[in-house]
């Protein structure tokens, strides 16, 4: 059973989630908080396998306490998605370096949510249907250019490879058919990489391969 924290100060946001979430027999809302103090101690309560976080709240932002769950590690087991009204949300950016896993859109269809807390689980980022690429040319735009590809030294030659078009927005399944490989192992190598960087999930690795160098801006086709 995936165990579902809503943190989000609308309550009728809230009310739509749960009973989505909650008709489906392998979800289950855990609690629901109405800002970041509370999603913060509930977190550290019910050690939920997935939060699902608006930015905005009162008291304590989604942000704030994103890098508050994040940063402990005894709740390294615990991801967080991003709520956000639009797909540019100017904060979303901070959200995925600070470790959210990534973000969703507030008016996303049903099905895609359910895909979105299904596959986190799994270790994938979750992002709507388009916004992948924005999101890293965003980053592009904003990263420094770095002196050389750093600290990928333990990763094998295919895991590089692996790396970079992860870095560039490719899925497992289109990495599969980039490389003529299965899914499966695509989704190894992607998982081996992440293990040996430490990256908490697959967003994380994004930046990872923008921070060392690996993927550089202007890649984006």
């Amino acid at each position: 059973m995936i165990r579902v924290l809503l943190a989000d100060d609308q309550v009728l946001v809230r009310a739509g989630f749960r009973a989505l979430l909650d008709a489906q027999p392998d979800i289950e809302v855990a609690a629901e908080a109405a800002d970041g103090y509370e999603a913060l101690a509930l977190v550290r309560r019910l050690r939920p396998d997935v939060v699902l976080m608006d930015i905005r709240m009162p008291q304590l932002d989604g942000l704030a306490a994103t890098r508050r769950i994040t940063g402990d590690a005894d709740l390294d087991r615990v991801k967080v998605v991003m709520l956000t009204t639009f797909e540019l949300d100017e904060y979303v950016f901070e959200a995925i370096r600070s470790g959210a896993s990534g973000f969703l859109v507030k008016d996303t269809e049903p099905d895609e949510l359910l895909r979105a807390v299904r596959s986190v689980v799994d270790g994938d980022a979750l992002l709507s249907p388009g916004v992948t690429r924005r999101l890293i040319a965003e980053f592009a735009a904003r990263s420094k250019e770095p002196a050389a590809a750093a600290g990928l030294e333990g990763l094998t030659e295919r895991e590089r490879e692996v790396m970079a078009l992860v870095g560039v927005g490719l899925s497992n399944e289109e990495i599969a058919r980039r490389l003529v490989v299965s899914p499966l192992t695509a989704k190894t190598h992607v998982s081996r990489a992440m293990v040996k960087l430490n990256a908490r999930d697959r967003a994380q690795l994004v930046v990872l391969a923008y921070e060392s160098g690996l993927v550089r801006p202007g890649w984006l086709g």
